[in-house]
């Protein structure tokens, strides 16, 4: 309630207008411009019904997911990562941008109108490693993570999972690398029996780092594991 009146008042008020985070030429109080919103690549064509990768038809899993099922029961996205979104996500994830983080987690339950699911009784970002967190100074899936919790109004816990190590970065690696990568990656602090939880990320592209923080939940005792991203990369990954 007081988050939503705070947004209230900073829509209301001209103290809080802003130039687009985007063209960076129109004033707006909600961080994109109505013409730059209108140019989001929202998800389009068939998907894959668990990991939205572009498929054939929406009614049978990609090759993928045929061969491996992933350990989250479904993935769940807004839009699909590509521009203008996808240079608004590199520019957070790389940079200190408290405003542009802002926007983005605005975006963020825009997902929900996609998604065919009971409320989870958590919500979680997917964690960085201690010394990419120390490097970056923020992680980005927290926030939208925070976003997406506060929309539903279900709990938020940023302190459920940590990361074991610092893997390489997923963008260099292809589907197989990827998965190899982040296997065992990921550490529960205590047991999730019954618990219905929605973990959070930034971008999906393979789903190797939702599937790897899934199949570790769910050996910790929960009952469903949702992926939530803000944007699912359309490029299908060797």
């Amino acid at each position: 309630m007081l988050s939503n009146l705070c947004r209230h008042i900073i829509d209301s008020c001209p103290l809080f207008e802003q130039h687009c985070q985007l063209c960076g030429q129109r004033a707006t109080r909600h961080g994109l411009c109505p013409p730059c919103r209108q140019q989001l690549p929202w998800r389009q064509g068939h998907r894959c019904p668990l990991c939205q990768a572009p498929a054939a038809s929406a009614q049978a899993p990609c090759g993928d997911c045929q061969g491996k099922h992933p350990a989250f029961a479904h993935l769940y996205s807004a839009y699909d990562y590509d521009y203008p979104l996808e240079g608004l996500i590199r520019r957070c994830k790389y940079a200190p941008a408290p405003a542009l983080q802002g926007v983005l987690a605005s975006l963020m339950p825009q997902a929900l109108q996609h998604a065919h699911s009971d409320l989870p009784d958590l919500v979680i970002p997917v964690p960085l490693a201690a010394a990419r967190l120390h490097e970056r100074g923020f992680n980005l899936p927290d926030a939208l993570a925070r976003a997406l919790a506060d929309t539903m109004r279900v709990r938020f816990d940023d302190q459920l999972c940590w990361r074991k190590r610092n893997t390489v970065q997923q963008a260099k690696l292809n589907r197989r690398e990827r998965l190899k990568n982040v296997r065992d990656a990921f550490g529960v602090k205590r047991r999730c029996d019954g618990l219905h939880i929605a973990i959070v990320d930034d971008v999906a592209s393979t789903g190797a780092t939702l599937h790897s923080l899934a199949k570790t939940l769910r050996k910790s005792g929960a009952k469903q594991v949702d992926a939530w991203v803000l944007a699912r990369a359309i490029a299908r990954q060797a």
